[in-house]
Protein backbone atom coordinates (compact mmCIF):
# COMPACT_ATOMS: atom_id res chain seq x y z
CA UNK A 1 0.00 0.00 0.00
CA UNK A 2 2.95 2.27 0.88
CA UNK A 3 4.60 1.47 -2.58
CA UNK A 4 1.27 2.73 -4.25
CA UNK A 5 1.10 5.59 -2.29
CA UNK A 6 4.72 6.44 -3.18
CA UNK A 7 4.00 6.00 -6.73
CA UNK A 8 1.34 7.84 -6.94
CA UNK A 9 2.29 11.15 -5.15
CA UNK A 10 5.54 10.76 -7.95
CA UNK A 11 3.10 11.22 -10.81
CA UNK A 12 1.51 14.18 -9.09
CA UNK A 13 4.72 15.81 -8.59
CA UNK A 14 5.49 14.79 -12.66
CA UNK A 15 2.55 16.21 -13.00
CA UNK A 16 2.68 19.59 -11.77
CA UNK A 17 3.34 21.90 -14.44
CA UNK A 18 0.28 20.29 -16.15
CA UNK A 19 -2.00 20.38 -13.21
CA UNK A 20 -1.04 24.67 -12.64
CA UNK A 21 -3.63 27.07 -11.23
CA UNK A 22 -2.99 31.06 -11.19
CA UNK A 23 -4.38 31.72 -7.31
CA UNK A 24 -6.48 29.38 -5.78
CA UNK A 25 -10.01 29.59 -6.50
CA UNK A 26 -10.74 32.23 -3.35
CA UNK A 27 -7.50 34.28 -4.76
CA UNK A 28 -9.45 34.75 -7.87
CA UNK A 29 -12.82 35.73 -6.18
CA UNK A 30 -10.75 38.18 -4.39
CA UNK A 31 -10.19 39.95 -7.94
CA UNK A 32 -13.29 40.01 -9.23
CA UNK A 33 -14.58 41.39 -6.17
CA UNK A 34 -12.17 44.19 -5.93
CA UNK A 35 -12.80 45.01 -9.30
CA UNK A 36 -16.99 45.42 -8.69
CA UNK A 37 -16.14 47.70 -5.66
CA UNK A 38 -13.75 50.00 -8.08
CA UNK A 39 -16.65 50.60 -10.73
CA UNK A 40 -18.15 54.12 -10.90
CA UNK A 41 -21.35 54.32 -10.00
CA UNK A 42 -22.78 55.41 -13.30
CA UNK A 43 -21.27 51.81 -14.26
CA UNK A 44 -24.64 49.72 -15.52
CA UNK A 45 -26.76 48.91 -12.05
CA UNK A 46 -27.73 45.58 -12.78
CA UNK A 47 -24.16 44.11 -12.30
CA UNK A 48 -24.41 45.49 -8.74
CA UNK A 49 -27.39 43.22 -7.20
CA UNK A 50 -26.08 40.63 -4.56
CA UNK A 51 -27.06 37.65 -7.15
CA UNK A 52 -25.00 39.30 -9.64
CA UNK A 53 -21.79 40.06 -7.83
CA UNK A 54 -21.86 36.63 -5.91
CA UNK A 55 -22.09 34.94 -9.85
CA UNK A 56 -19.22 36.71 -11.74
CA UNK A 57 -17.37 35.88 -8.64
CA UNK A 58 -17.79 32.36 -8.74
CA UNK A 59 -17.43 32.74 -12.72
CA UNK A 60 -13.85 33.88 -11.48
CA UNK A 61 -13.42 29.87 -10.88
CA UNK A 62 -14.63 28.48 -13.91
CA UNK A 63 -11.52 28.08 -16.10
CA UNK A 64 -10.00 26.00 -13.56
CA UNK A 65 -13.29 24.37 -13.44
CA UNK A 66 -12.68 23.62 -17.23
CA UNK A 67 -9.56 21.03 -16.22
CA UNK A 68 -11.75 18.47 -14.45
CA UNK A 69 -12.45 16.28 -17.83
CA UNK A 70 -9.76 14.57 -19.18
CA UNK A 71 -11.03 15.50 -22.77
CA UNK A 72 -7.82 16.61 -25.04
CA UNK A 73 -9.73 19.20 -27.05
CA UNK A 74 -10.75 20.97 -24.08
CA UNK A 75 -7.35 20.63 -22.60
CA UNK A 76 -5.78 21.92 -25.55
CA UNK A 77 -7.59 24.92 -25.96
CA UNK A 78 -7.97 26.00 -22.41
CA UNK A 79 -4.65 25.22 -21.22
CA UNK A 80 -2.25 27.79 -23.18
CA UNK A 81 -4.60 30.37 -22.00
CA UNK A 82 -3.36 30.92 -18.60
CA UNK A 83 0.56 31.79 -19.01
CA UNK A 84 2.88 33.00 -21.24
CA UNK A 85 6.34 31.98 -20.41
CA UNK A 86 8.09 35.00 -22.13
CA UNK A 87 11.38 33.66 -21.49
CA UNK A 88 10.85 31.20 -23.99
CA UNK A 89 10.63 34.16 -26.60
CA UNK A 90 14.34 34.21 -27.14
CA UNK A 91 14.14 30.88 -28.75
CA UNK A 92 12.66 31.93 -31.00
CA UNK A 93 14.43 35.01 -31.78
CA UNK A 94 10.89 37.26 -30.80
CA UNK A 95 10.19 39.96 -28.31
CA UNK A 96 7.16 40.44 -26.25
CA UNK A 97 6.61 43.74 -27.42
CA UNK A 98 6.75 42.23 -30.97
CA UNK A 99 3.54 39.78 -30.75
CA UNK A 100 1.27 39.99 -33.13
CA UNK A 101 -2.71 40.89 -32.10
CA UNK A 102 -4.20 37.58 -33.52
CA UNK A 103 -3.48 34.51 -31.70
CA UNK A 104 -3.32 32.29 -34.87
CA UNK A 105 -0.66 34.16 -35.98
CA UNK A 106 1.61 34.01 -33.27
CA UNK A 107 1.12 30.34 -33.39
CA UNK A 108 1.98 30.13 -36.49
CA UNK A 109 5.03 31.95 -36.28
CA UNK A 110 6.07 29.50 -33.49
CA UNK A 111 5.62 26.67 -35.96
CA UNK A 112 7.77 28.13 -38.89
CA UNK A 113 10.47 28.60 -36.83
CA UNK A 114 10.36 25.35 -34.96
CA UNK A 115 10.67 24.12 -38.51
CA UNK A 116 12.79 26.75 -39.71
CA UNK A 117 15.57 25.68 -36.69
CA UNK A 118 14.65 22.51 -35.18
CA UNK A 119 18.21 22.10 -34.26
CA UNK A 120 17.50 24.87 -31.41
CA UNK A 121 14.39 22.58 -29.90
CA UNK A 122 14.18 19.58 -28.11
CA UNK A 123 12.55 16.63 -29.62
CA UNK A 124 9.29 16.60 -27.43
CA UNK A 125 7.99 13.23 -25.67
CA UNK A 126 4.44 12.32 -27.10
CA UNK A 127 3.63 10.41 -24.33
CA UNK A 128 3.86 13.99 -22.22
CA UNK A 129 1.97 16.27 -24.93
CA UNK A 130 -1.06 14.39 -25.19
CA UNK A 131 -2.82 17.87 -25.40
CA UNK A 132 -0.36 19.05 -28.33
CA UNK A 133 0.36 22.07 -25.68
CA UNK A 134 4.11 21.85 -25.56
CA UNK A 135 5.06 23.60 -28.32
CA UNK A 136 3.44 26.52 -27.06
CA UNK A 137 4.41 29.61 -25.48
CA UNK A 138 0.87 30.37 -24.27
CA UNK A 139 -2.16 32.61 -24.90
CA UNK A 140 -2.40 34.43 -21.63
CA UNK A 141 -2.92 38.34 -23.42
CA UNK A 142 -4.66 36.60 -26.35
CA UNK A 143 -7.28 35.07 -23.64
CA UNK A 144 -7.68 38.63 -21.92
CA UNK A 145 -7.81 41.01 -24.90
CA UNK A 146 -10.22 38.49 -27.06
CA UNK A 147 -12.91 38.61 -23.96
CA UNK A 148 -12.63 42.14 -23.91
CA UNK A 149 -14.14 42.35 -27.45
CA UNK A 150 -16.79 40.10 -26.74
CA UNK A 151 -17.36 42.11 -23.83
CA UNK A 152 -17.38 44.91 -25.85
CA UNK A 153 -19.88 43.11 -28.11
CA UNK A 154 -22.26 42.08 -25.20
CA UNK A 155 -22.88 45.75 -24.45
CA UNK A 156 -23.48 47.10 -27.62
CA UNK A 157 -26.22 44.74 -28.23
CA UNK A 158 -27.20 45.62 -24.95
CA UNK A 159 -27.45 49.20 -25.76
CA UNK A 160 -29.28 48.02 -28.63
CA UNK A 161 -32.12 46.35 -27.10
CA UNK A 162 -32.31 48.87 -24.53
CA UNK A 163 -32.65 51.62 -26.85
CA UNK A 164 -34.34 50.13 -29.45
CA UNK A 165 -37.38 48.85 -27.50
CA UNK A 166 -36.01 44.91 -27.05
CA UNK A 167 -38.12 43.15 -24.75
CA UNK A 168 -37.57 42.67 -20.85
CA UNK A 169 -36.41 38.69 -21.86
CA UNK A 170 -33.77 40.06 -24.31
CA UNK A 171 -32.63 42.86 -22.47
CA UNK A 172 -32.49 40.31 -19.48
CA UNK A 173 -30.33 37.84 -21.48
CA UNK A 174 -28.09 40.16 -22.86
CA UNK A 175 -27.13 41.09 -19.14
CA UNK A 176 -26.56 37.70 -18.32
CA UNK A 177 -24.41 36.91 -20.81
CA UNK A 178 -22.12 40.21 -19.61
CA UNK A 179 -22.47 38.83 -16.48
CA UNK A 180 -20.48 35.53 -18.00
CA UNK A 181 -17.95 37.06 -19.58
CA UNK A 182 -16.86 39.57 -16.48
CA UNK A 183 -17.00 36.38 -14.35
CA UNK A 184 -14.92 34.22 -16.55
CA UNK A 185 -12.22 36.84 -18.18
CA UNK A 186 -11.36 38.14 -14.30
CA UNK A 187 -9.71 34.71 -14.15
CA UNK A 188 -7.07 35.63 -17.06
CA UNK A 189 -6.42 39.03 -15.55
CA UNK A 190 -6.10 37.53 -12.31
CA UNK A 191 -3.76 34.84 -13.88
CA UNK A 192 -1.23 37.69 -15.55
CA UNK A 193 -0.46 39.18 -11.89
CA UNK A 194 0.69 35.74 -10.55
CA UNK A 195 4.24 36.18 -11.68
CA UNK A 196 5.03 32.32 -12.36
CA UNK A 197 2.02 32.49 -15.08
CA UNK A 198 4.67 34.78 -16.99
CA UNK A 199 8.05 32.74 -16.68
CA UNK A 200 9.56 29.46 -17.46
CA UNK A 201 10.01 29.27 -14.14
CA UNK A 202 6.83 28.56 -13.06
CA UNK A 203 7.19 25.79 -10.75
CA UNK A 204 10.83 26.12 -9.56
CA UNK A 205 13.60 27.61 -10.64
CA UNK A 206 14.99 26.15 -13.92
CA UNK A 207 18.22 26.05 -16.21
CA UNK A 208 20.87 28.20 -14.23
CA UNK A 209 20.80 29.06 -10.69
CA UNK A 210 23.74 31.17 -9.32
CA UNK A 211 21.39 32.38 -6.62
CA UNK A 212 20.04 29.13 -5.42
CA UNK A 213 16.86 29.56 -5.51
CA UNK A 214 14.23 26.64 -4.76
CA UNK A 215 13.49 24.21 -7.82
CA UNK A 216 10.67 22.72 -5.72
CA UNK A 217 7.67 21.91 -7.59
CA UNK A 218 5.55 22.88 -5.06
CA UNK A 219 6.30 26.40 -5.20
CA UNK A 220 3.69 27.05 -7.46
CA UNK A 221 0.69 26.13 -5.76
CA UNK A 222 2.11 27.67 -1.90
CA UNK A 223 1.98 31.21 -3.84
CA UNK A 224 -1.14 30.20 -5.91
CA UNK A 225 -2.84 29.51 -2.24
CA UNK A 226 -0.63 27.82 0.22
CA UNK A 227 0.53 30.80 1.40
CA UNK A 228 -3.41 32.52 2.06
CA UNK A 229 -4.28 29.44 3.48
CA UNK A 230 -1.65 30.16 6.06
CA UNK A 231 -2.26 33.35 7.18
CA UNK A 232 -5.85 32.99 7.08
CA UNK A 233 -6.56 34.61 3.61
CA UNK A 234 -6.18 37.97 1.78
CA UNK A 235 -7.26 40.91 3.84
CA UNK A 236 -9.91 41.98 1.42
CA UNK A 237 -11.34 44.90 3.56
CA UNK A 238 -7.91 46.16 3.24
CA UNK A 239 -7.32 45.89 -0.09
CA UNK A 240 -10.53 47.43 -0.84
CA UNK A 241 -9.61 50.44 0.62
CA UNK A 242 -6.94 50.98 -1.72
CA UNK A 243 -8.85 51.00 -4.70
CA UNK A 244 -9.26 53.83 -6.91
CA UNK A 245 -12.17 54.49 -9.01
CA UNK A 246 -12.27 52.16 -12.37
CA UNK A 247 -11.36 54.22 -15.60
CA UNK A 248 -9.94 53.72 -19.04
CA UNK A 249 -7.18 51.42 -19.72
CA UNK A 250 -3.83 53.30 -19.91
CA UNK A 251 -0.72 52.50 -21.33
CA UNK A 252 1.96 54.50 -19.69
CA UNK A 253 0.39 57.84 -19.00
CA UNK A 254 -2.14 58.04 -21.66
CA UNK A 255 -5.32 56.42 -22.48
CA UNK A 256 -5.22 53.12 -24.60
CA UNK A 257 -7.11 53.19 -27.68
CA UNK A 258 -9.51 49.67 -28.84
CA UNK A 259 -7.03 48.67 -31.14
CA UNK A 260 -4.04 49.15 -28.08
CA UNK A 261 -5.68 46.81 -25.79
CA UNK A 262 -3.17 44.09 -26.49
CA UNK A 263 -0.14 46.43 -26.13
CA UNK A 264 -1.99 47.29 -22.92
CA UNK A 265 -2.17 44.10 -21.97
CA UNK A 266 1.41 42.74 -22.46
CA UNK A 267 2.64 45.38 -20.90
CA UNK A 268 1.21 44.75 -17.99
CA UNK A 269 2.30 41.19 -18.15
CA UNK A 270 5.82 42.24 -19.08
CA UNK A 271 5.35 44.13 -15.70
CA UNK A 272 4.81 41.02 -14.11
CA UNK A 273 7.71 39.15 -15.65
CA UNK A 274 9.92 41.63 -14.01
CA UNK A 275 8.92 40.16 -10.35
CA UNK A 276 9.86 36.62 -11.15
CA UNK A 277 12.95 37.18 -9.57
CA UNK A 278 11.83 38.88 -6.59
CA UNK A 279 9.57 36.78 -5.55
CA UNK A 280 11.80 33.93 -5.73
CA UNK A 281 14.18 35.99 -3.55
CA UNK A 282 11.40 36.61 -0.81
CA UNK A 283 11.41 32.80 -0.67
CA UNK A 284 14.65 31.91 -0.43
CA UNK A 285 14.51 34.69 2.63
CA UNK A 286 11.97 33.33 4.43
CA UNK A 287 9.46 35.77 3.72
CA UNK A 288 6.58 34.08 1.99
CA UNK A 289 6.77 31.36 5.24
CA UNK A 290 3.58 32.83 6.38
CA UNK A 291 5.18 32.90 9.99
CA UNK A 292 4.79 35.86 12.35
CA UNK A 293 6.35 38.73 11.28
CA UNK A 294 8.35 36.91 8.87
CA UNK A 295 5.29 36.60 6.28
CA UNK A 296 4.13 40.71 5.91
CA UNK A 297 6.58 41.31 3.43
CA UNK A 298 5.06 38.27 1.34
CA UNK A 299 1.71 39.23 2.28
CA UNK A 300 1.99 42.65 1.14
CA UNK A 301 3.85 41.59 -2.21
CA UNK A 302 0.76 39.27 -2.93
CA UNK A 303 -1.52 40.96 -1.93
CA UNK A 304 -0.28 43.87 -3.85
CA UNK A 305 -0.80 41.54 -6.83
CA UNK A 306 -4.11 40.62 -6.46
CA UNK A 307 -5.14 44.20 -6.44
CA UNK A 308 -3.38 44.85 -9.75
CA UNK A 309 -5.58 42.60 -11.37
CA UNK A 310 -8.59 43.67 -9.70
CA UNK A 311 -8.10 47.29 -10.78
CA UNK A 312 -6.34 46.49 -14.07
CA UNK A 313 -10.00 44.09 -14.63
CA UNK A 314 -12.34 46.90 -13.51
CA UNK A 315 -10.31 49.03 -16.00
CA UNK A 316 -10.94 46.72 -18.69
CA UNK A 317 -14.37 46.26 -17.52
CA UNK A 318 -15.15 50.09 -17.52
CA UNK A 319 -13.28 50.45 -20.89
CA UNK A 320 -14.98 47.90 -22.67
CA UNK A 321 -18.84 49.82 -21.69
CA UNK A 322 -17.17 52.86 -22.53
CA UNK A 323 -15.99 51.78 -26.20
CA UNK A 324 -18.40 49.31 -26.88
CA UNK A 325 -19.52 50.57 -30.84
CA UNK A 326 -23.12 50.96 -31.79
CA UNK A 327 -24.61 48.09 -33.05
CA UNK A 328 -26.08 49.23 -36.23
CA UNK A 329 -27.21 46.06 -37.33
CA UNK A 330 -29.51 45.15 -34.05
CA UNK A 331 -30.44 48.62 -33.94
CA UNK A 332 -31.62 48.10 -37.61
CA UNK A 333 -33.59 45.04 -36.95
CA UNK A 334 -35.45 46.50 -34.27
CA UNK A 335 -36.45 49.69 -35.96
CA UNK A 336 -37.96 47.10 -38.85
CA UNK A 337 -39.40 44.96 -36.42
CA UNK A 338 -41.12 48.26 -34.07
CA UNK A 339 -42.77 49.37 -38.06
CA UNK A 340 -44.15 46.03 -39.06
Amino acid sequence: MKHILRLAMTALIALAPLLARAWDYEGHRVVNQLALASLPTNFPAFVRGSATAERIAFLAGEPDRWRNTPDLPLKHCNGPDHYIDLEQLNDYGLKPEMLPVFRYDFAGQLAVIRKAHPEKFKPLDPARDEDHTRELVGFLPWAIIENYGKLKSGFSYLKAFENGAGTAEEISNAQANLIYIMGVMGHYVGDSSQPLHTTIHHHGWVGDNPQHYTTNTRFHSWIDGGFFNKIGGADVTRLQSKLRPARLVMIGERTAKPEEMFQAAMSFIIEQNKLVEPLYRLDKEGKLSGEDSAGSEGREFLEGQLLKAAQLLGDIWFSAWQQAPPDTYLSAQLAKRRRE
